[in-house]
């Protein structure tokens, strides 16, 4: 039986269980193909539970970690309430298919309405077929205000 649950970062299972789902997602192609680094796995969860504005949902197949979603408090100025971007979704290899996604999201739109947030966004890649049909079936869409100037588009600058 698949148990969802909000991470406490301090808590060792569930710290475990990010880091090794966060480096699983990392190895995928889906993920850059590369393993975490060792920086991020010695820093991440103190990085992680220092900022409030951030949460992460964690799946379990009775003791094994097989699911995650980290998602970030961000703000929207036309609305003038918090939006909470999806940032990171793992399901491990040996789990998907099984719906487990879906119920990740829902307890991350559980926790987005208690923060009285107006949305949910994420960005994914093109290719990525079954994660793009996950979304469409959980109501996500393009993001565009007037159909005239288009989709907005997912953009990044490294800055190191």
């Amino acid at each position: 039986m698949i148990e969802i649950v909000r991470a406490h970062y301090g808590d060792p299972a569930h710290a475990a269980a990010l880091i090794d789902l966060m480096d699983h997602y990392m190895r995928d192609p889906a993920g850059g193909g590369e393993p975490l680094s060792d920086y991020a796995r010695v820093n991440l969860l103190d990085a992680l539970a220092a900022r409030p504005f951030i949460f992460s949902v964690l799946a379990f197949d009775g003791d094994t970690p097989v699911g995650l979603i980290n998602a970030i408090e961000g703000f929207s100025t036309f609305t003038c309430r918090p939006l909470v971007n999806v940032h990171d979704v793992v399901v491990a290899s040996s789990h998907r298919g099984r719906g487990i996604a879906a119920l990740l999201f829902a307890e991350v739109e559980a926790i987005a309405r208690e923060r009285d947030a107006c949305k949910l966004t994420l960005e994914v890649l093109d290719g990525n077929t079954s994660a793009r049909a996950l979304y469409q079936r959980l109501g996500f869409m393009a993001y565009q205000l007037d159909p005239a100037m288009g989709h907005a588009q997912f953009l990044h600058k490294w800055l190191d």
